[in-house]
């Protein structure tokens, strides 16, 4: 695959365009408070296209329709559950994070439980950021050597650097505008795909209908009782459960609360943002479904060896016309770029509110924003070297990452057992804490075949939930009874 001219000047016109854009902020911070939340006077529906944005990674890019090609429209059950949990959050988690004083999203952790917890979901989050950066880095890089062929070290080093040198220069408002402008290329970039795919049936647009019904692929999944296979009902409640951890326990989006300039603004992105990933990921679905039904109706069309998530980024470079090419290789590269560049200021924050700044008091913002510097750029770098990494010990990565899921995995119910219950102590839901990351690790690494990966979450979390509760519950009895004698 070899891509044009106009379609690389597109690509890097686009490119550069984010960089130099995202850098205009420099010296825009006047403080940490700039850096790290915009000044909190950001508009409602740019905050609410970041969070679109964030969310759409390049995996989600070239994943979905390269699911959709292989299987069915069981995974957009995933997409079906975003507005449960951001209707949730616009009701009770915006107006909770809005109402205290930090920044961090893990501050009220320690009110609740002590440092331990703080310490314990900030150090979790730091993680799993640092993983999520180098496995879009180089998930990304694979597709866009196929179709730049540019060598893959080359992308994640390119592409780390240009993110790095916006997000550090500019901060949080340098990552969301650049994030509503991307993620308004990858709709557009979507959008286009879907048009020229159904001008291009030979039987008329009919024919996606047709043969997609043929071979089953719009089936949303089994409606049975089974816990082993990722049904309609596990794909939907495994949705509701890590969105509930998206809009309640991450640093990304508490940030996006924060950085928008009223309530009712920020009440409008959670939701805005969530409502928005529906339609846009049915694009996805529906590009990949067109893609099998195209190359279903023309086998000739499709070489050996072209399958899966490697037909999405093979059908643009062939058969999209010159231009159009050139704007959906800059859509993959955006839905990375927003993706990277949200982590790496996230993470950045994370580090100054949950342990430099923790128990102090603000302090010099000199001195704050050199952390804030220094941090962005070395969260940067450490993405880029996860990403280099993965080239050649990508197993060794992949158990790293599985991890950061088992520790990530209690953040949510710790989230929820302090948010909803004023009388747990912090021994009960460490007891809790522990139960649940047990848990986890017993169903990621023990190969048993019992329920579906998809429900691991879902039992650690109300596994931490539960056994916090309950010995709440049974204690403050005990306690009672002691005191009545």
């Amino acid at each position: 695959m070899q891509i044009e001219t106009l379609d690389l000047v597109v690509f890097l016109v686009f490119t550069i365009g984010t960089v130099l854009f995202g850098s205009s902020f420099a010296g825009k911070n006047k403080n940490a408070s700039d850096y790290t939340r915009g000044g909190g006077n950001l508009p409602g529906i740019v905050v609410g296209m970041s969070i679109f944005a964030t969310y759409v990674s390049s995996i989600s890019f070239l994943a979905l329709p390269g699911n959709a090609f292989s299987g069915n429209w069981n995974s957009y059950v995933f997409s079906l559950s975003i507005p449960i949990a951001s209707i949730f959050a616009a009701r009770f988690f915006v107006p909770f994070y809005r109402s205290i004083s930090s920044i961090s999203a893990y501050s009220f952790l320690e009110e609740r439980f002590g440092y331990w917890a703080r310490a314990y979901a900030a150090a979790c989050y730091l993680l799993t950021q640092i993983s999520r950066i180098g496995s879009v880095l180089f998930l990304l890089a694979l597709p866009l050597h196929s179709m730049l062929g540019w060598s893959v070290p080359s992308i994640i080093v390119v592409t780390s650097l240009c993110v790095i040198i916006y997000s550090v220069l500019g901060g949080i408002k340098a990552v969301i505008w650049t994030d509503a402008i991307q993620g308004t290329i990858l709709i557009f970039g979507a959008l286009a795909c879907v048009i020229v795919l159904f001008v291009s049936f030979p039987g008329g647009v009919e024919q996606f209908f047709e043969v997609g019904a043929e071979y089953n692929k719009f089936s949303l999944g089994s409606f049975g009782p089974e816990l082993n296979v990722s049904t309609f009902w596990v794909t939907l409640v495994y949705g509701i459960f890590i969105n509930l951890q998206n809009y309640g326990i991450d640093q990304n989006y508490v940030q996006r609360y924060k950085s928008a300039k009223d309530d009712k603004s920020a009440r409008f992105s959670a939701l805005f943002g969530g409502l928005l990933y529906v339609p846009v990921s049915l694009l996805f679905f529906i590009i990949g479904t067109a893609l099998f039904v195209y190359y279903q109706v023309q086998p000739g069309l499709l070489p050996e060896g072209i399958s899966g998530d490697k037909v999405f980024p093979y059908f643009i470079v062939q058969e999209l016309p010159t231009g159009v090419t050139g704007l959906l290789v800059a859509a993959i590269f955006a839905a990375g770029m927003s993706t990277i560049s949200t982590s790496i200021n996230s993470g950045a924050t994370v580090i100054l509110t949950d342990f430099f700044q923790r128990g102090k008091k603000e302090g010099d913002e000199k001195k704050n924003m050199k952390i804030l510097y220094i941090t962005s750029f070395v969260l940067g770098l450490l993405g880029m070297c996860v990403g280099l990494a993965m080239i050649s010990v990508k197993s060794a990565l992949d158990a790293w990452w599985s991890l950061a899921g088992i520790f990530s995995g209690g953040m949510l119910g710790l989230f929820l057992l302090g948010y909803i219950s004023k009388n747990v102590k912090g021994t009960y839901a460490l007891v809790g804490t522990v139960c649940g990351v047990a848990l986890i690790s017993w169903m990621t690494f023990s190969g048993q075949t019992m329920f579906h990966s998809y429900l691991t979450i879902v039992f650690g979390t109300l596994t931490i939930f539960c056994v916090g509760l309950l010995l709440s519950l049974l204690f403050s009895k005990i306690s009672k009874k002691n005191a009545a004698k």
